[in-house]
């Protein structure tokens, strides 16, 4: 049984999970879950993002840290052998998905950082391809990918072959159109089942929260829920909300669909867009500025006014 379900996560991690995902978006193009938002530009970019970081960061970081890290560590190779699978397994998650948690809320936190991970959330639609989506630099600093061979070097492989095809389900599953947690919320008796799941793992219902052009409807929530594998470090770090909803629009309020070079290779190449995030001298977090209606006070003469809202992406 070990053996069975060894060679179904390893199959996961390598021809696996693209067969899976083209699955996944056979379905979701089926049932018109784009809503027609999959121009050409969009495609080329999701088809970039998703297969060179696949095709060359990845295996040049594997290569590099099986010649670097003997060159370093030449004593610890497979020195945590020892240790047994489910605390193998314990370890890796905290260690891959608790670092992953924070350089994804840096880089909402932090403006310098927030160009780096814009295109993961310039999209008007969620589907499959999103969970790769991102520009070559945020990949290519991703500590997962490091994180991941160190362990393996040490010798924690096989727990990491669990953890990588049981993280990339979940994500894959978090980013789809396809609302598969919606029977969790709509069926009483499954409503613990429910509470556990989404303080537990991103679901549709919390991650596309994130992926919403605005906070102002009570479902998006842009500024939190950052969790990628677990939501329960936004559970532990007070940064999640859980509305058991789906935002009505995603996306970059201010998006304006800028070339997909410029997207998957800023700051190498840079858009046309002028006052764009991504061109050259464009700003490093754009300010959209909101207009509020005028407002009469019912009990006092005159005009009352509400300030203009900051909505910084």
């Amino acid at each position: 049984m070990t053996t069975f379900f060894e060679g179904i996560f390893e199959h996961l991690n390598t021809w696996g999970l693209p067969t899976l995902v083209l699955l996944i978006g056979i379905v979701e193009f089926s049932f018109g879950l784009y809503k027609k938002h999959w121009s050409k530009n969009e495609r080329l970019l999701d088809i970039a993002c998703f297969t060179i970081p696949k095709l060359v960061i990845k295996p040049l970081v594997a290569y590099f840290s099986l010649k670097f890290l003997p060159f370093v560590l030449p004593d610890y190779k497979a020195a945590f052998d020892w240790v047994p699978f489910w605390w193998g397994f314990a370890i890796l998650c905290v260690a891959d998905d608790l670092t992953q948690y924070w350089y994804h809320r840096l880089h909402h936190e932090v403006p310098f950082l927030w160009r780096f991970h814009r295109t993961h959330h310039s999209a008007p639609y969620m589907g499959m391809a999103m969970a790769s989506r991102q520009n070559i630099i945020y990949t290519l600093f991703f500590s997962q990918t490091y994180l991941t061979s160190i362990l393996v070097y040490l010798g924690l492989g096989y727990p990491a072959l669990f953890v990588r095809g049981i993280k990339s389900l979940i994500t894959t599953l978090a980013h789809s159109s396809i609302p598969w947690d919606k029977p969790l919320y709509e069926h009483k008796f499954l409503h613990p089942v429910a509470w556990v799941v989404e303080r537990l793992i991103s679901t549709p219902a919390t991650h596309h929260a994130h992926h919403a052009d605005s906070n102002d409807d009570g479902v998006g929530h842009y500024k939190g829920n950052f969790g990628n594998m677990f939501f329960l470090w936004d559970v532990i770090f007070g940064t999640g909300l859980i509305t058991r909803k789906y935002p009505q629009s995603y996306g970059i309020s201010h998006y304006q669909e800028e070339e997909w070079y410029a997207q998957f290779l800023w700051p190498i190449l840079k858009s046309k867009k002028e006052g764009s995030e991504l061109a050259h001298n464009g700003p490093m977090v754009k300010e959209e500025v909101t207009e509020q209606p005028q407002v009469t006070q019912v009990l006092t003469p005159g005009p009352m006014y509400a300030e203009p809202e900051l909505k910084v992406m």
